[in-house]
């Protein structure tokens, strides 16, 4: 049973439709908001009390989202976008309430591979040398790291859909499946990446801030009916999440996250795997991983979101619709943010995307099927 509560993070204290928020994560380095947000009781100060449940995939995710077994969950923002296209799920309204990390994803392969990429020089005359498909892994078929490596791939000359065998494990498994031989390379979140180098299974070739510099990875999602039915509770979780983004903006911080992520309840992995990636120090070419950045992390900005639409549309998962963007507007909870952001005195930074990608392209938000045309490898 639901009591309600009110939030004291304004003058004026708004009655919230639900106190007690069921939501769910993955075993990531970038849940770091959600656990944080659980540990020091961000909550409390907005009337919300929080309820953490970790989930083996994100298929999971997806159906307890949907089922209404979790009430908002850490999420891939492409998971979202295919949920809301009714491609790698139900059909089911959603939303996007806010961005919750930037970069902080990476490419691994095998030694194998990594040893044939120093003798080779390039991906396909490495990936040649096996004598067979490449099997690649990402963690779900809309989701973020399947697109980022089939773009890292085509910047390299090697074809996604035709070139190497694509296949979904869910990211705490991504290791095991190395040791295994049964991968070539994998896209996945950190620590995973990290694991892999730390156990001798596997190389770091490229980091996904090298794909799209502070691309959007991370959102908190919902079905769009929750924000409907509770939208004070929506704002009171943005408003909570925000406070737990802005305290992770320190390396101290971090190191303590860190030490917190490393237990059994949360990742179970050594704690300097998880702190290696997590400084706001990031090694090689990375960059590292932001949560807040003064607020320039968090604006679900749609234009952003529409190029998910773009890239299903490239790899034939979707038909180009002209109304991508308005799909994105409705997904995308952009005053909800607003409101949010402005009750705890987080500047919005909601300014028009602008990013050259890996390839040369230049991703502006432009909603037009002419976009599709400039990319040589397509399906």
């Amino acid at each position: 049973m639901n009591t309600s509560a009110y939030t004291s993070s304004s003058d004026n204290p708004v009655k919230l439709e639900k106190t007690h928020l069921r939501l769910g994560f993955v075993a990531l380095s970038d849940a770091a908001p959600l656990v944080a947000a659980k540990l020091l009781e961000f909550g409390h100060a907005h009337g919300l009390t929080i309820e953490l449940l970790k989930q083996p995939s994100w298929a999971a995710i997806r159906d307890k989202l949907l089922s209404g077994d979790l009430d908002a969950a850490h999420s891939l923002y492409g998971l979202v976008y295919g949920v809301q296209l009714g491609v790698g799920g139900p059909q089911t309204d959603m939303a996007v309430l806010m961005v919750l990390n930037r970069n902080g994803q990476a490419i691994t392969v095998s030694n194998r591979l990594a040893a044939a990429l120093d003798e080779h020089r390039t991906l396909p005359a490495a990936l040649a040398t096996l004598g067979r498909k490449p099997v690649f892994a990402q963690t779900f078929p809309t989701g973020t790291h399947a697109m980022w490596l089939y773009y890292w791939l085509a910047s390299q000359g090697v074809h996604p859909l035709r070139d190497i065998e694509s296949v979904v494990i869910p990211p705490p498994q991504m290791v095991d499946a190395l040791a295994q031989d049964r991968l070539d390379g994998l896209c996945v979140g950190e620590p995973w990446n990290a694991v892999a180098q730390e156990q001798g299974v596997g190389r770091t070739i490229a980091y996904t801030s090298e794909v799209w510099p502070d691309h959007p990875e991370k959102v908190l999602a919902s079905r769009r009916d929750f924000v409907t039915r509770y939208p004070n509770t929506a704002r009171a979780l943005v408003q909570t999440m925000l406070e737990a983004c802005r305290w992770l903006d320190d390396d101290e911080h971090r190191g303590e996250i860190a030490r917190r992520l490393a237990g059994s309840e949360f990742l179970g992995v050594s704690v300097e795997s998880i702190a290696s990636r997590l400084r706001l120090s990031a090694e090689g070419s990375a960059r590292p991983v932001k949560f807040f950045a003064g607020g320039a992390v968090n604006f679900p900005h749609p234009a952003e979101g529409v190029w998910f639409f773009a890239q299903y549309a490239r790899w034939g998962m979707a038909e180009w619709r002209d109304d991508f963007a308005r799909i994105s507007r409705e997904v995308n909870q952009t005053e909800l943010y607003r409101s949010a952001a402005g009750n705890v005195g987080v500047p919005v930074v909601d300014s028009a995307p602008s990013v050259r990608l890996i390839d040369g392209q230049v991703w502006d938000g432009i909603d037009g099927p002419a976009y599709l045309q400039r990319f040589s490898v397509r399906a």
